[in-house]
């Protein structure tokens, strides 16, 4: 394994990023015998961060979330949310023969123009811990 050095902004948002795209990857792309496949790629020229995460279902492409503001109505349907307010951009590409990529790209921001969500989008830190 190998370090590189980033500012906090970027690993912060990644860490979460991380977090949602992994989850939904075990949730929602899981065939049974086959795990998902995480990749983090750092240009350290740019400081930008390429998060990928691949799992065995390409028939389950996420939607695009175009309302950052209003929260689901249930305990799930947060995690997109929080990744689109979060990477810079963000998008799926086919995994032949039959998978799927979901990638984010984080890159620097000032802090005058990171978001800011409503709090009852972001699920308590506790329950990171206990999974």
């Amino acid at each position: 394994m190998r370090t590189c050095q980033t500012s906090p902004d970027v690993t912060d948002r990644t860490e979460q990023i991380v977090a949602e795209l992994a989850t939904n990857a075990a949730l929602h792309g899981h065939i049974q015998g086959r795990d998902f496949h995480l990749a983090l790629t750092h240009a350290p020229a740019t400081g930008v961060l390429r998060i990928a995460v691949t799992d065995a279902r390409g028939d389950r492409l996420p939607s695009p979330v175009t309302d950052l503001v209003t929260p689901p109505h249930s305990e799930s349907g947060r995690g997109l949310l929080i990744v689109t307010a979060l990477a810079d951009r963000w998008g799926t590409e086919p995994y032949p023969p039959g998978g799927k990529t979901v990638w984010a790209v984080v890159a620097h921001r000032p802090a005058s123009h990171l978001p800011t969500l409503p709090t009852e989008l972001l699920p308590p830190a506790a329950s990171y811990l206990s999974e």
